[in-house]
């Protein structure tokens, strides 16, 4: 039995979500054990839940790389997360901005910090005897533009909830099942994804997005990006709340705070939220 978050919630046995749960755990005991990629959204904490159901906590491993990248807010997210799991937890240090590959920030920017990424997860898991590496890619994000992804196969990592047709819903019903408090976060990403390609990235940049997201969530807003085109923020929050945000205390608010992070303009984006609006000036 898990304890904490993993036993809050149950699906009546013979619906979807038991047949996929099954089908996760079947997918993983072979694996006898794991270090996973850990980051604390809602496909890593299933990975991470269903291996140590199906392989035990001493055989599970959750692995963090802390960044300039990665929000402080999801670092700490992952620690609450796997302490409530009783999974242990590895935290690396990890400086993708020391590569200048990954820096100048081209489309295949996520090849380059996955690839560091993976070699530093393997070498751990090496060192604490385990036997595989797996992360939480579902099926819907290999359909995906994901650079990412090809690291990851590279380095051979295992991609559990691909691997049984999970996508983006059956996700969310496999937190359900595990009984996970966070099956209805919104989806994350670096905080390098809030740049267009070719600008370069420094921690200076990244930490002024962060602080502009921190101000939008303090307000009560959850899914949401800030886009960051040089004096220009701009705001993605989903169209249901683009009307709160445009209302005259909160939208001067926001303005006057931005301005104080250094941005001259601050646009809302009318076509609201969406992870990945940056893809959209690539080319197919």
């Amino acid at each position: 039995m898990m304890s904490g978050m993993a036993a809050k919630k149950s699906i009546a046995p013979g619906n979807e979500g038991s047949s996929l749960l099954e089908s996760l755990l079947g997918a993983l005991r072979p694996l006898e054990s794991v270090a996973v990629g850990f980051s604390g959204g809602v496909d890593s904490t299933v990975v991470v839940a269903a291996a140590a159901q199906a392989l035990g906590r001493e055989n599970t491993l959750a692995v963090t790389a802390a960044s300039e990248t990665l929000p402080a807010r999801e670092l700490a997210e992952s620690r609450r997360l796997a302490a409530g799991l009783g999974i242990h937890l590895e935290v690396i240090r990890t400086r993708e901005l020391d590569n200048p590959d990954f820096a100048a920030n081209g489309p295949n920017r996520c090849y380059y910090c996955k690839t560091e990424l993976w070699r530093r997860v393997r070498l751990l898991a090496r060192e604490k005897g385990l036997a595989h590496v797996a992360d939480g890619v579902n099926a819907d994000d290999l359909g995906d533009f994901r650079p990412g992804i090809t690291a990851s196969d590279e380095a051979g990592v295992v991609h559990p909830l691909a691997r049984i047709g999970a996508g983006k819903r059956q996700v969310r019903l496999l937190a359900r099942q595990l009984g996970l408090e966070n099956w209805d976060k919104p989806a994350q990403a670096c905080l390098s994804s809030r740049f267009p390609y070719g600008a370069g990235l420094t921690p200076a940049a990244l930490a002024r997005v962060e602080q502009a997201e921190e101000f939008l969530r303090s307000q009560g807003f959850k899914k949401l990006r800030v886009r960051d085109h040089g004096s220009t923020a701009r705001i993605e929050v989903p169209p249901s709340e683009l009307v709160r945000l445009a209302a005259s205390g909160l939208r001067q608010q926001a303005v006057s705070y931005f301005k104080k992070l250094g941005y001259t303009y601050v646009a809302l984006d009318l076509e609201g939220f969406r992870s990945g609006s940056m893809n959209e000036t690539l080319k197919p």
